[in-house]
């Protein structure tokens, strides 16, 4: 099977099926003749896109014969329009004037990767967003990228999902929402189920994978998501988009617009609601969010705020299920019982619900969040050559996740044994909740200086600060002792400030030679105070300060062609739990990237190719060993050295107006050059060593492969079948065969009819097939191991759902 995939892919790869039958080339230039490098050219039905080289000229082969409109545009010039009629190869030139008012692409224009920038990336627009919008998280619309791996705890891609590029977890993926870090600022990870919908107020993201341009947060340390919120249209418009589906799955989206008002005022808004019960046994989510924006543009000024928010309540299904379970091994789940000492009622569920199984069967074993974003962006163009964009950005976010722990120790509560008569009661049932309270703010800016078409500068930062409390409660308990159900029985509180400066050259050398240079410098001030969740006092202060220099080279071999190549370092403070769990008096080490990227970029409109090699070595990788610290908390420990090294190709192919084709694939190798693994020893109390050499890094497969064929029979109508196939993972980095998740093929199928009639601007159906062929797979897992008499290995999964659907009805006013 896996060779019949490969072979596939290389299949779709090859782009030669057919000859263009005419050619449409010309040039675009500004009012003084000058020529616009990387202007956009396109069809209006946008079809065929492709972008000027540095002569300003462009291609648009296989044109069939006919009428057409095309649009020309460039940032800070006002788009044109022509049409003509193509019967022959053809050319068409177009003179662009300045614009009466500034791009919104501007805002993000400082951290993002351009046509000539020497760096990997990914644009994904709005259009693309939303055909695959089905109500699933942001991952699973990005899943069709390359390199790209998502998850599903409740296994059908809404609640808590996640994302992996080239094998780094959320961690280590940074992420903007208009250039206003988003990632979590202690644990540095991307949680997707506090923005449900988002994906319907996003104009267009840019996946950059490696280190990446610099930007603001944490390191990216295996890619970027510049996300870019929606832009405001012409006109007034209404939208009212709706989806059903499997699992009982509801999603709701009202949008209203204003257009521009006197083309100086606008104001959007959105309001949604997602609904599902999950695949995975009580594993539901109720989501819900809003967005609204309001703008002011004038000839040199755009100011716009951004309001969103997102509530959401979702039942725990993060334990995953055991391995006999995953695979209906009778035997397996009766020893697993016998292992763990499960009471009656746990293993009969165990024993009887199936793949869908959750170990949580109380009722409020839930979690719950709620966060409230603030933006204000700001952009002016003093002149033609230099420019501004900032923004002042506060997020507000508070929650808890509830939980009933049978059996628990009142010691480690802080209370005290409850004596009845002549009995004294040291644990009790219990419900906890441990809360998250916590402010982020800080500022944004960017200042671009173009003293001429061949030199281009930019300086940009942030400063950010972020405060967080972190206590818990025990709400109820069999046996109350001297608690309270408002009583803190841990506390601790974070703060940590965050500052970052740039510096980016662009050197146009020769007409066809550009270079680059990119130099950050950033310093972190980190510190924590209190107690934690075990009772244990904290007072962790540190402050890490790094300088993140990048260089690289552009060349355009020919027309719509470029060859690039870069070399980039990266260093990252560690999360939260580094600090935390480290043994006593002592603090994790940053770590340390060097990223290598070389690839060669082809855009004729309808060919969009690209191919790139990459190295990523790291030194001193913090990664999970087993080992545990005086107190017998796991923490994760720097490993010496460790690698990424890669190829990964991507290409879409217009073959006839009724014929598209897109494809990806990424091979790679990831490995730790040698890497101690620790098992807890209870036989004797202490830890067992085992050592290991030039092992595969845990959760980074050898082969992400997608192909997707796009067939569009008559006007309006689409079909578009989707396959992916993801490689063999391990659950650690021990690459034992025994802790894996296997390699999966997994197939989907999206229908979608556009039409309208009068009053109504557009109606669209769309059905989305998840899992054509019904595959059993499980996208996700963990392990840990113990001696007790024999070597014990408990690996858990997390099922994905089964053939399943969603259908849309989208209504646009």
């Amino acid at each position: 099977m896996k060779k019949i995939l490969l072979a596939a892919c290389f299949a779709v790869l090859m782009p030669c099926m057919v000859l263009a039958q005419v050619n449409l080339t010309g040039t675009v230039t500004d009012n003084n003749n000058r020529p616009l490098a990387g202007a956009t050219v396109k069809t209006a039905d946008g079809k065929r896109v492709t972008q000027t080289n540095e002569q300003g000229s462009f291609s648009l082969t296989s044109l069939q014969t006919g009428r057409y409109v095309i649009v020309a545009s460039f940032v800070g010039y006002t788009a044109q329009r022509r049409q003509l009629s193509v019967n022959t190869d053809s050319e068409l030139n177009f003179k662009l004037e300045p614009a009466s008012f500034l791009a919104e692409d501007v805002i993000v224009r400082a951290t993002r990767a351009g046509d000539q920038s020497a760096a990997t990336y990914k644009n994904v627009g709005r259009d693309e967003i939303e055909r695959n919008n089905f109500g699933q998280d942001l991952p699973f619309i990005l899943n069709n990228t390359p390199g790209v791996v998502v998850t599903s705890d409740a296994g059908a891609g809404i609640g808590y999902t996640g994302i992996r590029i080239r094998g780094s977890d959320a961690t280590r993926i940074n992420v903007t929402v208009n250039g206003i870090p988003y990632n979590d600022s202690e644990s540095q990870g991307t949680f997707w189920v506090n923005m449900p919908d988002f994906a319907s107020s996003i104009d267009n993201v840019q996946i950059q994978r490696g280190v990446g341009t610099s930007t603001n947060g944490a390191g990216a340390f295996g890619g970027s998501l510049n996300i870019q919120t929606g832009q405001s249209q012409e006109t007034p418009y209404a939208e009212l988009n709706n989806t059903f589906g499997s699992f009982n799955t509801w999603k709701n989206t009202l949008k209203l617009g204003t257009g521009w008002i006197d083309g100086k005022f606008s104001f959007d808004g959105r309001l949604s609601r997602i609904k599902s019960n999950g695949y995975v046994d009580r594993g539901s989510s109720d989501l819900k969010s809003y967005f609204l924006s309001g703008a002011y543009r004038g000839k040199k000024d755009l100011l716009r705020i951004n309001v969103f928010s997102g509530t959401e309540r979702t039942y725990q299904a993060w334990n995953g299920i055991p391995e006999s379970r995953y695979f209906n091994d009778a035997a397996g789940m009766q020893a697993y019982i016998e292992r763990n000492g499960l009471n009656e009622a746990d293993a009969q569920n165990l024993l009887t619900s199936g793949r869908t199984y959750n170990s949580f069967t109380y009722r409020d074993q839930t979690d719950n969040y709620w966060q409230d974003h603030y933006q204000l962006l700001y952009a002016r163009q003093f002149t033609e050559k230099f420019s501004f964009n900032g923004a002042l950005h506060y997020t507000r976010g508070k929650g808890y996740y509830e939980e009933l722990k049978p059996g628990e120790d009142l010691e480690s509560y802080g209370l005290n044994p409850v004596i009845i008569g002549t009995d004294t009661i040291a644990s009790t049932d219990l419900v906890r909740r441990r809360w998250l309270d916590n402010h982020f703010y800080g500022l944004t800016y960017a200042f671009d200086y173009r003293p001429s078409s061949a030199i281009s500068f930019t300086l940009g930062g942030a400063y950010n600060e972020y405060t967080g409390d972190h206590y818990g409660q025990v709400i109820w308990a069999q046996y109350a002792s001297n608690g309270t159900n408002d009583r803190r029985y841990y506390m601790n509180d974070a703060f940590k400030s965050d500052f970052n400066t740039y510096l980016k050259v662009n050197f146009q050398v020769a007409s066809k030679l550009n270079l680059f240079a990119d130099l950050q410098y950033r310093r972190i001030f980190y510190s924590i105070n209190g107690t934690e969740k075990n009772l244990n006092t904290l007072a962790i202060k540190d402050i890490p300060q790094f300088f993140n220099p990048k260089v690289g080279l552009s060349y355009t071999v020919a027309a719509a062609q470029t060859l690039y190549a870069s070399y980039s370092i990266a260093n990252k403070e560690p999360n939260r739990d580094d600090y935390i769990n480290v043994p006593a008096n002592t603090l994790p080490t940053s770590e340390r990237l060097q990223n290598v990227e070389a690839g060669y970029r082809i855009n004729t409109g309808a060919l969009n190719a690209g191919l790139n090699v990459y190295g990523m070595f790291y030194k001193d990788q913090l990664v999970t060993t087993g080992k545990i610290n005086d107190v017998g908390e796991y923490f994760r420990q720097n490993v010496d050295r460790s690698y990424r090294m890669g190829i990964e190709a991507d290409v879409s192919y217009v073959i006839s107006p009724r014929f598209a084709i897109n494809a990806n694939a990424a091979f790679s190798r990831n490995k730790i050059r040698n890497f101690t693994e620790f098992i807890d020893d209870y036989d004797t109390g202490g830890q067992l060593a085992y050592e290991f050499s030039n092992t595969d890094i845990s959760f980074s497969p050898r082969q992400v492969l997608f192909g997707e064929l796009v067939y569009k029979p008559f006007k309006g109508f689409a079909a578009a079948y989707q396959s992916k196939y993801v490689g063999r993972q391990y659950l650690d980095n021990t690459q034992s065969e025994d802790r894996k998740l296997n390699g999966y093929h997994v197939a989907n199928l999206r229908l979608g009819y556009d039409f309208s009639f009068s009053g109504v601007r557009n109606v669209n159906v769309g059905l989305l097939v998840n899992n054509l062929f019904d595959k059993v797979y499980a996208n996700n897992g963990y392990t840990y191991g113990y001696q007790w008499g024999t070597m014990v290995r408990e690996n858990f999964y997390f099922p994905q759902a089964g053939t399943n659907f969603l259908l849309s009805l989208n209504v646009k006013f």
